[in-house]
């Protein structure tokens, strides 16, 4: 018998007929313009997932974690805590979700959301997202460093523009073992040397 929550999260969406989908956990709560502002920002970017701030009832709950995803920038997209854009604050178009979808019906542990968010990435996300990071953000700073040395940090900085790689000071982590390798050496770079870049602990970063 198929259960879990991508499951439950397919199901939901195959007995839903509108134009728009809007995720929310059962021990949310919803402000009032969060569909209306929402709607217009999938409307008008409709290959978009579109996140928002949460608040917790009771005030304080789960502190850490509320103050870490409330205070996300643009430019932190990618991070090795799962996807920035966190479920319980998705909206976006059915015709997005279904040319992405449907979520894993793993087993449980899966990340049903992470994954999800991945495939919506690779159907262009990421280069849009990167493109928009580079035109917006990277282009008024002189230095950057990259969070996570992982797979997905390497990823993102191997979509700039050489002369935003050339900003990338560091990646910074908190993996001791990413970390005790000290750099990382950009093998694909037609440059001679081969750029290195230093891996370090986020608070030295």
């Amino acid at each position: 018998m198929t259960s879990g929550v991508g499951f439950a999260k397919n199901q939901v969406v195959r007995l839903s007929s509108g134009q728009f989908l809007c995720f929310q956990d059962a021990d949310d709560f919803m402000k009032p313009q969060r569909v209306r502002l929402q709607y217009e920002a999938a409307a008008a970017n409709p290959t978009a997932i579109v996140c928002c701030k949460v608040s917790r009832v009771p005030e304080g709950s789960t502190e850490r974690y509320t103050r870490w995803i409330n205070s996300l920038s643009p430019e932190q997209l990618y991070t090795s805590h799962g996807p920035t854009v966190i479920m319980p604050t998705w909206f976006c178009s059915r015709d997005w979700f279904e040319k992405v979808g449907p979520f894993s019906e793993g087993s449980q542990g899966v990340p049903e959301d992470l994954l999800f968010f991945y495939k919506s990435l690779r159907r262009g996300g990421h280069s849009l997202c990167a493109d928009f990071l580079q035109e917006r953000v990277l282009s008024q700073w002189e230095s950057s460093t990259v969070w996570n040395a992982g797979k997905q940090g390497r990823r993102l900085y191997r979509s700039l523009s050489p002369t935003n790689q050339k900003k990338v000071k560091a990646f910074c982590d908190v993996d001791e073992n990413s970390i005790q390798k000290g750099f990382y050496t950009y093998e694909e770079s037609k440059e001679r040397p081969k750029p290195r870049i230093p891996v370090l602990h986020f608070t030295n970063a």
